[in-house]
């Protein structure tokens, strides 16, 4: 749990190199993006307060937030940070290491590295939708679960990608060299 606690933008790089299971794929992560919470970050979910929505958000640490966006996809966020806080890391992009043939008939027609690139297509690749809301990625037990390894690689970083707030801040975080991370790889 210490793993998931602190600043955010630490979290997120922390998180790159882990596991993520779910639904018969595990994805190695290459790619997180930092949200602070409540009034700290206007991009984030959370900087309003306590939604329906959002409430997972506030804590704590080591739960999955999982939203629906664009009236069409779905994203994963692990919460981060200390209980109340509402910080959570986007898991952005990453490898598919098991399960190849389950992640591919989710993503039909999709080339192996783009199996998982981008926020809406690790969610698909993993099969993650609204149930996965709340999982406890600690628990052995989960249907979705982190194994926290860490990065064995350089970590880049720069401005988060896909929002109109807060664009400049430099928490988008990737492993150096992954041919899986999102396309636009300004480094800072």
């Amino acid at each position: 749990m210490k793993f998931l606690q602190g600043p955010v933008d630490e979290a997120a790089k922390r998180l790159l190199g882990s596991l993520i299971h779910g639904n018969g794929v595990t994805i190695r992560l290459t790619e997180t993006e930092a949200y602070a919470g409540l009034g700290e970050d206007e991009a984030s979910h959370a900087h309003r307060g306590v939604t329906k929505r959002n409430g997972i958000m506030f804590g704590p640490p080591g739960f999955l937030y999982v939203y629906f966006t664009y009236g069409m996809h779905w994203c994963a966020n692990v919460v981060c940070g200390p209980e109340g806080s509402a910080s959570a890391v986007l898991l952005r992009a990453g490898e598919v290491v098991d399960g190849l043939d389950l992640a591919r008939s989710r993503r039909a027609g999709h080339k192996d590295r783009d199996l998982a690139r981008g926020p809406a297509r690790l969610a698909q690749a993993l099969g993650l939708d609204a149930a996965a809301n709340g999982a406890n990625l600690l628990d052995a037990h989960s249907p979705v679960r982190l194994s926290l390894e860490p990065a064995s690689t350089a970590v880049l970083s720069g401005p988060r990608i896909g929002i109109r707030k807060e664009v400049a801040r430099p928490w988008r975080f990737w492993l150096a060299g992954e041919p899986t991370v999102s396309a636009t790889r300004t480094a800072r």
